[in-house]
């Protein structure tokens, strides 16, 4: 006799919080979450000497662009 009444509870509550889950936004996103924990976002957690620098200076990849027009014979 106990039991059924506590079990109507718990399936309401259940049910009441779900819902509010989903009126707020809960569920909205699932991509974004998996996709952000592939950011590189502990530059600061390496040291100094152990950084490696992947991308050139931009003023280093636009004289590469100004040498490859200036070059005679390419179309």
């Amino acid at each position: 006799m106990l039991l059924v009444p506590i079990m109507l509870v718990l399936v309401t509550m259940g049910i009441l919080l779900f819902s509010w889950a989903v009126k707020n936004g809960q569920y909205d996103d699932l991509e974004g979450p998996a996709h952000r924990i592939l950011y590189d976002d502990d530059n600061d957690l390496i040291p100094e000497e152990a950084r490696i620098v992947t991308s050139e200076p931009a003023d280093t990849q636009a004289n590469k662009q100004d040498d490859s027009e200036d070059t005679p014979g390419r179309s």
